[in-house]
């Protein structure tokens, strides 16, 4: 979070389709809804008379985020979060998010008005009642914030690879500027590698195997579970991490000419299962640099436009 003015925070939420990021904070994108207080306590929301259990599984893809009313609970939920995280429980809120590289210019103006629905909001979240004021919402094409602060090294061609749970986004950055007609976007996220993981299981053995258990393989490489099991699910790992490599050689990767930096929660994949050359791969851990380069990104504009002295709400 980032404070403009002594007034204005501004605050970069990652949308992703398995964790809701803040610059502080990481949140599964699981969500239920009940008409009534839930039995147990925990991450709940309420908003509108209804009560929402936040963070418990992880919410399946969609394409278009706009479609059901889903993200724009999390993101109330990921704010209050990042504001409790700072003693606050009212503001005035600057949004900075983004959307996948290729669906960008389809997808920014109704993703901004989806997050702007609402000038005011009061909703209550872990017994907090939060009172907040929405100024404005600068929407940016996502893997670019996440190498912000990489970009003075990124001499040359370079590549980036974000992996989130629903799509992997691929860009050229030369001499530290993005090509903005080398970005692709490829369904080719941690999801599709759990589902795998899953059927290799079933098929293999004939049992389900829990998503966390998963998770739990990607990232720190084991789980509390038998052997058999567990070499069925790091196979999948590895047969996954080849498909991440095929996919980055279609738009012409190629180690020895390009470094490669990999962002995203699949990066604990490519660190634990890929072969690869550490001294040409880089893997950023912190899942929360994109909510982070949104921030910069969102409080340079603003800076820049308050210079400019135009008084009128970030259109980016």
């Amino acid at each position: 979070m980032k404070t403009l003015n002594n007034k204005t925070v501004i605050i970069g939420v990652d949308h992703g389709y398995g964790n809701i990021k803040t610059a502080n904070t990481v949140t599964p994108t699981g969500i239920i809804a009940y008409d009534s207080k839930p039995t147990f306590e925990g991450n709940i929301l309420i908003y509108d008379r209804i009560h929402y259990r936040i963070g418990e599984g992880h919410k399946a893809f969609i394409s278009n985020k706009v479609k059901d009313n889903d993200y724009y609970i999390l993101t109330l939920a990921a704010i209050a979060r990042e504001l409790n995280n700072a003693g606050m429980t009212a503001a005035d809120v600057h949004i900075a998010a983004g959307v996948p590289l290729k669906w960008v210019r389809n997808q920014r103006e109704s993703f901004r008005e989806y997050l702007m629905q609402n000038e005011s909001v009061q909703f209550v979240f872990r017994d907090k009642e939060y009172n907040i004021r929405f100024i404005g919402c600068s929407i940016f094409p996502q893997c670019y914030p996440a190498i912000l602060d990489k970009l003075k090294i990124m001499d040359d061609v370079n590549m980036v690879a974000d992996i989130g749970n629903g799509t992997m986004n691929i860009m050229y950055i030369r001499n530290r500027k993005p090509v903005e007609s080398q970005c692709w976007t490829e369904k080719l996220g941690v999801n599709q590698f759990v589902i795998a993981a899953q059927n290799a299981v079933m098929d293999k053995f004939g049992a389900n195997v829990d998503d966390s258990i998963i998770q739990s393989v990607i990232r720190k490489g084991t789980a509390n579970i038998g052997t058999e099991y567990l070499d069925c699910i790091i196979a999948a790992a590895g047969y996954y991490a080849e498909d991440i490599f095929t996919a980055l050689r279609k738009y012409e990767y190629n180690s020895e000419l390009m470094p490669l930096y990999v962002v995203g929660g699949g990066g604990c994949i490519v660190k634990n299962f890929a072969e690869y050359d550490k001294n040409r791969v880089f893997i950023i851990d912190d899942i929360r640099a994109t909510a982070k380069g949104y921030e910069m990104l969102a409080e340079s504009m603003l800076k820049k436009k308050e210079g400019g002295a135009n008084g009128e709400n970030d259109k980016d």
